[in-house]
């Protein structure tokens, strides 16, 4: 029988899977180590196994000790998975900007979560780096795994990782794709693969606002160069000791944008849910495209699942948000808006001291008028300005008085491009209702603004 004995037996030999539609014009092959497919559903699965079982021959970790660690996520899951089976408690400290989904997974699977500020220096007090250094000293029996500086980490990708690769491509891959992080994955897979064919190439995909590339081509720890930035798991602001740069031949930055586009394509076009970073390393590629050669066989990891992202990059408002997608219709406008916004109205017995109160409450220039369930006029910011000078006493009418147009009804699903004939000088908005029937207001702000991103 073909029995696991528990769930970390299932980690590694993972699948490398052809790419067959968003590289179909490259001049050759290209290939997915897709890791995802580890229970922990991350690539990291393999050094966090690796981690432990180091530290436990070296008597760092006893039984009944405490894991602690600071993780964009996926560290963290693999720690997780490896202490249920050997009994640690564990806790883990992250950073605001990881989803939601990351911290709820390691909650889930018993881990106590630390939430800390992404804005600081590495060396600040509140950096999740500097809480989990802390708590290591003050938690007795607890270790300290640091992914980023405990060389466990690349030797578990030499060891795993980089044979996997060579056996897979039968020797023959000649490019090694691959963002970077802790340096881990990049350098003890660069390495292995060094070893048996040194010509083959190793490309390092880093994120902008990461000081890694910098270094790379310089040696310069330049701080100047780091910057808060969308992607996730990948880019630093320090440099682990993971790394081993002479293993790699380039380094390529990504932007936050083109790397959630691309981790989409991926999954719409090859079946792959990936992550953020799966995303990344493609583009990376595509951007240097222009290197390869007709029989070159690139492989490129696919770190984590999408699941880590359903409130991200796979969310459309969350894009649209950041100016990730383009608009294309009024329910793309809608979409985008940070919250989900009432329509504010008014009935035609109001005073327009109330009008005005509304405007000026919630920043809007119109407003629609409604009696009985029903639209009967407008009123805008404009139209009130132009009144107020031919009645001295405006403020003493009713909102009757002084009523505009109703705005058109239009589908939900109409293309901006159209509304330019329906918003004017005369009208200044259009109304639509969505799927559950509500309605919502678009003006010619709501326009400029999503076609300004």
């Amino acid at each position: 029988m073909n029995i696991k004995n528990n769930i970390l037996e299932t980690i590694g030999n993972t699948p490398l899977i052809r790419l067959n539609k968003i590289t179909e014009h490259l001049p050759c092959e290209v290939m997915a180590k897709v890791d995802y497919f580890n229970p922990g559903n991350s690539i990291k699965d393999r050094m966090a196994v690796k981690m432990i079982e180091v530290a436990e021959l070296e008597g760092k970790l006893k039984p009944g000790g405490t894991i602690i660690e600071c993780t964009s996520g996926n560290t963290g899951m693999g720690l997780a998975l490896v202490a249920i089976v050997k009994g640690y408690k564990c806790i883990f400290t992250t950073t605001d900007k990881q989803s939601k989904e990351k911290i709820d997974i390691l909650k889930a699977v018993g881990a106590e979560v630390i939430v800390c500020p992404t804005n600081v220096e590495p060396d600040h007090p509140d950096s999740y780096y500097s809480v989990a250094k802390r708590l290591a000293q003050e938690i007795p029996n607890s270790f300290h795994a640091n992914q980023y500086d405990n060389l466990s980490n690349r030797l578990a990708h030499y060891e795993s990782t980089g044979p996997e690769l060579w056996e897979q491509t039968d020797g023959k891959i000649t490019h090694l794709v691959c963002t970077a992080g802790t340096g881990g994955t990049l350098t003890g897979t660069a390495k292995y693969l060094k070893e048996q064919n040194p010509n083959i190439k190793i490309w390092a995909i880093d994120a902008y606002g990461s000081l890694l590339t910098k270094y790379f081509r310089t040696g310069e720890i330049d701080m100047k160069e780091v910057h808060p930035y969308i992607s996730e798991g990948f880019g630093e602001d320090f440099v682990p000791d993971n790394f081993d740069m002479t293993v790699i031949d380039h380094f390529e930055q990504v932007t936050d944008k083109d790397g959630a586009i691309m981790a989409r394509r991926i999954a719409k076009e090859e079946g792959l849910f990936c992550g953020y970073s799966a995303g990344s390393c493609l583009q990376g590629l595509m951007q240097l495209r222009n290197k390869l050669k007709k029989d070159d066989v690139v492989v490129c990891i696919f770190h984590d699942h999408g699941s880590r992202y359903v409130g991200k990059i796979y969310n459309d408002q969350w894009m649209m948000e950041r100016g990730f997608l383009e608009v294309k219709t009024l329910k793309d406008i809608i979409n985008a808006r940070p919250q989900k916004q009432k329509l504010i109205s008014v009935s035609p017995k109001e005073s327009i001291t109330h009008a005005v109160a509304m405007m000026k409450k919630y920043e809007i220039e119109h407003i629609p008028v409604i009696q009985n369930e029903e639209f009967v006029g407008s009123i805008s910011e404009a139209g009130l300005f132009q009144k107020y000078f031919m009645q001295l006493h405006i403020n003493d009418l009713l909102v009757e008085d002084v009523l505009e147009k109703n705005y058109p009804i239009v589908d939900i699903n109409t293309q901006v491009e159209k509304i330019s004939s329906l918003i004017n000088k005369e009208n200044g908005a259009v109304l639509t209702k969505d799927e559950s029937g509500k309605l919502h207001i678009i003006t010619k702000y709501d326009i400029l603004q999503a076609l300004a991103k």
